[in-house]
């Protein structure tokens, strides 16, 4: 896993204001200097006009790759002069090829290679590849294999949620250096405050723990060696937090590395490890003894109520807090996409800062019964609501999923490609040269390694959002009540889940939802084991049902919706085809110009200062994006203001 934190490189000018500032805070808690950071240097740039300035004197933004995690994200943005974002194009960089690389192969192994995807969700590629083939081969799977798998991908959600927000997305509204002005006896009340708001006793309460970790702080100010928060926008006016609230969020970051050790325990107990579990096999599980132990099911058990505890005390707390301090630009709907010239047919002002296309998908996921794969009833919903229409849930049909790739780096067929015939022929096209030596993407024909997925010919989001949208949209029972009990505990409107902050909450929404039903899970596995249903496994004969078939997996990940298609024939692998989160939501745009999430999420946002542009790695990292970024920022003049790096998750 890469580092649990943004960092941020800066070319010369940038690194002068911002070592100044980090001065000025160090001096605020007596402290003489703040020695900058070697390997955080970049080298000076030129100042010219080497980017391209159009004749309005619009700002540009490039993002360029940086080889840090599974695949690589560049975005190219206009920010107008009032500073706010006018468009925006997304492009991954990388090539992954892993369509090619299981043809031929025996499909009871494709699961143990499309793991690999990714090195932090490893478990839903596996499961999904997995279930393919069980589509395939009309295998059902017996009751303790589902509820094992449930479990497993269960503990993944909660241990992937967790780590996003604190290690990867908290520091976008948590001014770290801010904290050292805090008065812990302030905070402590403070902290209570917001956990009587979740309704659950504060994770951490006494004015002494709050204290101990300041201190902390502080020493690391004093001594210039901020490390995993080092380099950060500390003192920009986007942050909205008091020092109090700073340094609860700091408090709960630094107890979050130790809960988040425990939840991938979890996934281990039954998966074998963490990652890459490695106990799903075709047909259903192979951890038998630990299901026939006790001990282990007790715990798992404990360590979820653990989890859930620090989730209810602290999580669900911290997000009513940023939710509250930041619900201005959440509910501001002159930032968001609809408010921009893409408006579309809802007319202006829907949504708020980030909340881009308001298109929502999702496949449905954890099986609740053993009536088979795709006839089971499900805890998240599956189905589609789409332009900001709340009134109506659409049906998901499977065969309007399609792949395009008119502004991809392949070769196409003429028209988009539903995955069970999708190909995957790269065909790099490269990038616009310049006079000045840059190069920009070809926006106008192919600009990026991922290919365009469309539903019925539209974009779509999936996610957390898209889950909680989707299920509360269409009545289910739990999903509005969490959903609900959020919005009325939290004083805010329902329009403020299409936004940034939104999508961040509806993260921590599911989190508190998927650790209350695992209780019942475990509880339900425990009982089945003590009657003596003991069976982990489906016979089948594989030569028989391997000769021609065709089956897809097609669930949840945690960053949204994921396919895997595979065609099968004389027990070998003949086509393969998987569309992940990660490309739904980072797609290029579609055939006639359809913009994606990522896109139509930065469209219309207002960039405080577009030298840190907090509010653009903000809006990116809550969509907890499987890609890294450097974004490079110019001037009207085309001068290179900063480099930034992002460093999110995970890839796909």
């Amino acid at each position: 896993m890469a580092e649990n934190n943004a960092t941020v490189e800066t070319t010369e000018s940038n690194t002068t204001a911002e070592t100044n500032e980090t001065k000025e805070m160090s001096s605020a808690v007596e402290a003489n200097e703040v020695k900058e950071t070697k390997e955080s240097e970049a080298p000076a740039v030129e100042e010219k006009g080497f980017h391209k300035t159009d004749a309005n004197g619009n700002k540009h933004i490039i993002v360029d790759p940086i080889t840090r995690i599974e695949g690589h994200l560049r975005i190219e943005a206009v920010i107008d002069k009032d500073n706010r974002i006018v468009d925006a194009f997304s492009s991954s960089t990388m090539f992954r090829g892993i369509e090619t690389i299981v043809k031929g192969r025996d499909p009871r192994d494709v699961g143990l290679m499309t793991m690999r995807i990714c090195g932090v969700c490893t478990g839903t590629h596996y499961q999904r590849s997995i279930e393919a083939v069980e589509d395939a081969f009309n295998i059902t799977i017996p009751k303790n294999a589902r509820l094992v798998r449930n479990l497993i991908q269960g503990a993944l959600y909660v241990h992937d949620h967790l780590v996003h927000f604190y290690h990867l997305h908290a520091l976008d509204f948590v001014d770290v250096v801010a904290a050292t002005k805090a008065d812990p006896k302030a905070t402590a009340k403070e902290a209570q405050k917001w956990a009587d708001v979740a309704g659950h006793a504060p994770s951490i309460s006494g004015e002494a723990d709050f204290k101990a970790i300041q201190d902390r702080i502080i020493k690391f100010v004093k001594e210039g060696r901020l490390g995993i928060f080092g380099n950060g926008y500390w003192g920009n006016n986007a942050y909205k937090l008091t020092p109090e609230q700073n340094l609860i969020g700091v408090a709960h970051y630094l107890k979050a590395l130790d809960i988040q050790r425990d939840m991938a325990k979890m996934q281990a107990i039954f998966g074998g490890k963490n990652p890459h579990p490695q106990s799903i096999i075709v047909g259903g599980v192979t951890c038998v003894q630990d299901i026939q132990n006790p001990a282990r099911i007790a715990l798992f058990k404990q360590l979820l109520l653990d989890s859930n505890k620090f989730i209810k005390g602290a999580y669900l707390p911290d997000i009513y807090m940023a939710g509250t301090a930041y619900a201005k630009e959440a509910t501001d709907g002159s930032q968001a996409f609809h408010a921009t010239k893409h408006k579309g047919t809802l007319g202006k002002e829907v949504g708020g800062a980030g909340g881009g296309i308001l298109s929502y998908m999702t496949y449905g996921d954890f099986r609740l019964d053993d009536t088979g794969f795709y006839k089971s009833e499900l805890f998240f919903k599956r189905g589609l609501v789409l332009g900001g229409d709340i009134t109506k849930v659409h049906e998901l049909d499977e065969a309007k999923i399609s792949e395009d790739v008119t502004h991809s780096w392949y070769e196409g067929t003429g028209s988009p490609e539903h995955p069970y015939d999708g190909t995957t022929n790269p065909n790099y096209t490269g990038l616009e040269k310049k006079d000045d030596g840059y190069s920009y993407l070809k926006t106008e024909e192919k600009y990026s390694w991922i290919k365009s997925p469309l539903y019925d010919g539209q974009k779509v989001e999936v996610g957390p959002l898209a889950r909680v949208v989707v299920g509360y949209v269409g009545g289910d029972e739990r999903t509005k009540k969490y959903a609900e009990n959020f919005l009325k505990r939290s004083g805010l409107p329902l329009t403020v889940l299409f936004s940034t902050v939104g999508r961040t909450a509806a993260r921590a929404i599911e989190t508190e939802m998927i650790g209350d039903a695992m209780v019942e899970w475990v509880d339900e596995l425990a009982k089945n084991a003590a009657s003596g249903d003991l069976s982990t496994w489906t016979e089948f004969d594989f030569d028989e049902v391997s000769a021609d078939s065709k089956g897809r997996g097609m669930a949840e990940a945690p960053r949204g919706a994921l396919g895997h298609w595979m065609r099968i024939k004389d027990g070998k692998v003949a086509n393969f085809q998987a569309i992940v989160p990660s490309t739904w939501n980072a797609g290029p745009r579609g055939p006639n110009g359809e913009i994606g999430a990522y896109e139509g999420s930065l469209i219309g946002t207002k960039v405080e200062n577009p030298e840190e542009p907090l509010e653009i790695i903000r809006t990116i990292h809550s969509f907890d994006p499987c890609i890294a970024c450097a974004v490079h920022v110019m001037d009207t003049q085309g001068k290179e203001l900063a480099v930034y790096k992002v460093d999110p998750t995970c890839a796909f």
